[in-house]
């Protein structure tokens, strides 16, 4: 035994626990979410208590359930995957019946001192039931179609009951995110090109369906397609979201116009500016520089997490972690992508920056479940 690992020993094996946590990664979430605080109290004006204080608040709640998560073996969290699963399931139903509504959808349960939105607890819970299913599942059996099926069904079930709430956004998150851990699992690359030459012939034949007497769509679901397609063709409708999206990042230009200058969001001009769209702000008071460093951070986070995944010799704790890694990455590059113009208007909030506690709740959670299996890895033997 090394004299560092005989001085560790006589350590409490809590505070050795604390020592073990990835804190590059902790040091990023915090730097992530101050973008955040800072970006709500700009478009509040200026006042605190509007958004960025209650975010704050739910940013420590968060961070000590991460703590709590990250000091509990990883093996609890494998054998508590399936249960996971099967409460967000459960709380996926409950919505369907007493669901909240609001902005035209029913994805909220009321808990008095906040809304829990089942969908968020979903995206990590479908990653954990997927991973440990593929840790149990022999590695020969993997791509046998029996097997496949049942990662597709546990992913289909709860992506039907999310778009009846309809959150098309979320939905397609999950789908991205099963889709990425069965990928990583080794499953055969065939059943991805058949999913992806199916949905390219379902696209064509949504566009050659139009105006034929078989129109696979209704014509306000096409006006829809054309506002993406081309937003000013109805300025005023529905592509006002995103011409003044655009707006607001052409404005902002390499150093932006200022903290708290942007006309977009003083004017109002900008909808659900503390909430989607809130990297269009960022990007009008600290433009292009402001907006490549969110994105910095975003990266080296996820490369962080990779990285530590390549680490661990457990397959639960390296496909959770790969899978948490993805879905917070399809979190902000489908939030970046929407405010651009570059994929549809569908609702998705960017992570630690938007207001919301369902989201930031249950994303730092999902990293403090990777940092359990940080901390709890097998550590290499020497001397």
């Amino acid at each position: 035994m090394s004299y560092l690992e005989h001085r560790m020993s006589v350590v409490p094996t809590g505070f050795r626990k604390i020592l073990a946590l990835h804190w590059p990664v902790l040091l990023l979430l915090a730097a992530i979410a101050g973008v955040g605080f800072l970006m709500l109290y700009s478009v509040a004006g200026g006042n605190a208590g509007t958004w960025a204080t209650p975010q704050m608040q739910r940013f420590m709640v968060g961070m000590f359930g991460l703590f709590l998560v990250a000091m509990t073996p990883i093996h609890v969290w494998r054998n508590m995957s399936f249960m996971a699963y099967a409460v967000a399931l459960v709380l996926l139903i409950i919505v369907e019946f007493f669901g909240v509504q609001g902005m035209g959808a029913q994805r909220w349960i009321d808990l008095g001192f906040m809304r829990l939105q089942p969908s968020e607890v979903m995206k990590i819970a479908l990653v954990m039931v997927l991973a440990a299913y593929y840790d149990w599942l022999p590695l020969h059996r993997t791509s046998r179609p029996l097997w496949v099926l049942v990662p597709i069904i546990f992913t289909i079930i709860p992506v039907l009951l999310v778009l009846r709430q309809p959150d098309l956004g979320t939905s397609l998150l999950l789908i991205m995110g099963g889709g990425a851990v069965m990928f990583l699992a080794g499953v055969h690359w065939a059943y991805f090109v058949t999913v992806f030459a199916a949905g390219g012939g379902l696209i064509y034949a949504i566009f050659e369906s139009r105006g034929e007497t078989w129109q696979l769509l209704k014509d306000y679901q096409y006006r829809r397609i054309d506002t993406f397609l081309d937003p000013s063709s109805d300025p005023l409708g529905a592509g006002y979201h995103i011409s003044q999206a655009k707006i607001a990042l052409g404005s902002g230009g390499w150093t932006g116009r200022g903290f708290m200058e942007g006309t977009q969001s003083r004017l109002n001009f900008l909808p659900e500016k503390h909430t989607d769209f809130i990297f269009t702000i960022l990007a009008e008071e600290f433009g292009f520089v402001g907006t490549i460093s969110l994105l910095f951070l975003y990266l080296l986070l996820t490369i962080f997490c990779i990285v530590a995944a390549m680490t661990m010799k457990d397959r639960f704790s390296s496909l959770v972690t790969l899978g948490i890694s993805i879905t917070f990455f399809l979190f902000f590059a489908v939030n970046m992508a929407m405010v651009m113009g570059l994929a549809p208007v569908v609702g998705v909030p960017l992570p630690l920056v938007s207001y919301g506690g369902s989201s930031m709740l249950i994303l730092l959670l999902g990293f403090g479940v990777f940092q359990s299996a940080y901390v709890h890895r097998p550590k290499s033997k020497s001397g």
